[in-house]
């Protein structure tokens, strides 16, 4: 983590007040709906959790082991956007972290 963005594993809607209460302004979702089965909350749940507690969330589903360049480039562009700081989530937060590195390399990401 720096001190503009940090990485978890999956997020639940319940969890998002502590999200908010360890100052993170905005929450970034790389996990497509349901890529763990029905169990797994769905990005509308933690966005409306999320929403309420005044953060600002964004849904950049991004699959595991299939990480694009528009990926990159996506996910580069909500980072230089988005409220800082920023949690990044998936199921491990791996992915997120990957992004986050592979945007560093390919200098997308703002000072």
């Amino acid at each position: 983590m720096t001190q503009e963005i940090g990485f978890a594993g999956q997020l639940t809607p319940e969890q998002m007040q502590e999200v908010a209460a360890r100052g993170f302004k905005s929450v970034i979702n790389n996990r497509p709906d349901f890529e763990e089965g029905p169990q797994q909350p769905t990005a509308a749940q933690v966005q409306a959790a999320a929403e309420t507690l005044g953060l600002t969330y964004v849904h950049q589903p991004v699959i595991s082991g299939q990480i694009t360049q528009g990926d990159v480039e996506t996910f580069a562009a909500h980072i230089n956007s988005l409220p800082k700081p920023v949690l990044a989530f998936c199921r491990t937060g791996n992915r997120c972290n990957n992004l986050f590195q592979l945007a560093k390399q390919m200098d997308l990401l703002d000072d």
